[in-house]
């Protein structure tokens, strides 16, 4: 029998005890010198560890001062400028490439790309009746919760799916990685007939799509995208393929790896990080903010109209009541996010000339205010930045990609990020991650049930 089952006396009872014996107060973090969420005094995370794969850089350290600094990201040595600016050039989808470089290491030639993209496409296709057992037959609602039960459910799928080879965990890894875009799509075509009462379209895979091009064609009813479309996707899951091993989802799957669990495992804990609204859930605030500025603001070029509504959300007089302005500060990037930038100077590109274009002005409006409003409101000094999040979403919905879809193609992409480190972890790390906690809670002696 579940709370819920109680009358609301017995349950307001049953939270108020709860509450009162969970609060702890914040000046004992203080007291005991505590780093919360694992973050120094200074909002810098604490080391936990070493990794190869990924650099964020956002600041400078100069003699114990932080100094801003144009943000940073470094994929395996290569900063991501060049590797967008490489493959956009060209003209090539560099999304597989880019899983390449952090699975393995380096760059791959031409063959080796090739034998890649082969191996990605015979993995596309999920196990015969996987979707009908494990997703058909118990859709959800929310996206995410299925693309996590349905990671876990490959397990089964497996012969052996303990053995931790690395052949095998490669293997599982380029397997999911293929497939995880299949499970998203099956999940929200069933969400849509169950849910929305809308028609359901299964279509088949083509085996010479990339990544980008399956999604957009198997969410579309008519399969039909522009080059242009898919390009901007491809780029969209580079810059969220990873970053770093300290964002919560990463860490998720490196302390899951240290404990010796499977990688199903590892990989559908990460998943269920990344969906909470602190982590990768962020983006899909942003367009529920987008929105609220668009039907509350009367004049979207008017700076000073826009700055008094930016300014009753961090007062929380408007907004959700957190305070909170969606896309804006990141835990690491000061001056820049550069994800942000350079999706913002695509996506304008696509958005020029049509009804997106107001949209995207009304975001940077957003981004150049937010810093002044919040300074004068708190009286802050902080630098802050647009994130990624902040032009995403709008992409998102530009690409035809529904909203709940947001979060989920993080995960479709973020998942190469998330095999590099459980590979990494598997090789390097050999000891379980397990920080400490300090108790605080006093001796009592035992009282018999009677005497209560």
């Amino acid at each position: 029998m579940g709370l819920e089952s109680y009358n609301n006396s017995t349950v307001n009872s049953l939270c108020s005890e709860c509450l009162k014996h969970n609060r702890i107060s914040p000046d004992l973090y203080e007291k005991y010198q505590v780093k919360r969420g694992l973050r120094n005094s200074d909002g810098t995370g604490v080391l936990a560890g070493i990794t190869n794969i990924c650099n964020v850089h956002g600041y400078i350290v100069n003699e114990g001062e932080r100094e801003p600094m144009y943000g940073e990201l470094i994929y395996r040595g290569y900063s991501i400028e060049d590797i967008v600016e490489n493959t956009t050039e060209k003209n090539r989808f560099g999304f597989e490439e880019t899983a390449y470089l952090l699975l393995f290491g380096q760059l791959p030639t031409k063959e080796q790309l090739d034998r890649f993209n082969a191996l990605l496409s015979e993995y596309r296709e999920l196990p015969a009746g996987f979707s009908e057992d494990m997703i058909f037959k118990a859709p959800s609602k929310n996206i995410m919760n299925k693309m996590a039960r349905s990671v876990l459910a490959l397990y089964s799928y497996e012969d052996d799916p303990e053995d931790q080879s690395l052949e095998k965990e490669l293997n599982r890894a380029v397997s999911i990685i293929a497939r995880l875009p299949s499970a998203m799509v099956d999940a929200y075509q069933i969400k849509r007939r169950v849910f929305d009462r809308e028609s359901l379209y299964m279509h088949p895979l083509n085996p010479n799509e990339c990544t980008a091009e399956s999604i957009l064609s198997t969410l579309r009813p008519d399969r039909v995208y522009t080059e242009e479309e898919a390009r901007l996707l491809d780029l969209m899951l580079i810059l969220h393929a990873e970053h770093g091993g300290g964002n919560n989802s990463t860490f998720t799957c490196r302390t899951l790896t240290s404990s010796g669990t499977d990688a199903y495992s590892a990989y559908a804990g990460a998943i269920s990080s990344l969906k909470g609204h602190r982590h990768g859930g962020a983006n899909f605030k942003v367009i529920n903010q987008l929105e609220e500025l668009k039907s509350n603001i009367g004049d979207w070029e008017n700076e000073d109209e826009v700055a008094a509504y930016i300014e009753k959300i961090i007062r929380k007089e408007r907004g959700d009541g957190t305070g909170l302005i969606y896309g804006m500060g990141h835990a690491v990037y000061t001056l820049s996010d550069p994800r942000a930038v350079i999706l913002k100077k695509n996506a304008m590109q696509l958005a020029h000339g049509t009804e997106f274009e107001s949209e995207f002005r009304l975001l940077e409006k957003l981004e150049r205010l937010t810093p002044e409003v919040f300074a004068q409101v708190k009286g802050s000094t902080k630098v802050m930045c647009a994130n990624v999040d902040l032009y995403s979403g709008l992409v998102y919905r530009m690409l035809k990609i529904p909203s709940e879809l947001n979060t989920p193609m993080f995960a479709v992409s973020r998942i190469v990020g998330w095999a590099a480190h459980r590979i990494e972890e598997l090789i390097t790390g050999n000891r379980i991650i397990r920080p400490a906690y300090k108790a605080i809670a006093q001796r009592k002696v035992y009282m018999p049930i009677e005497d209560r």
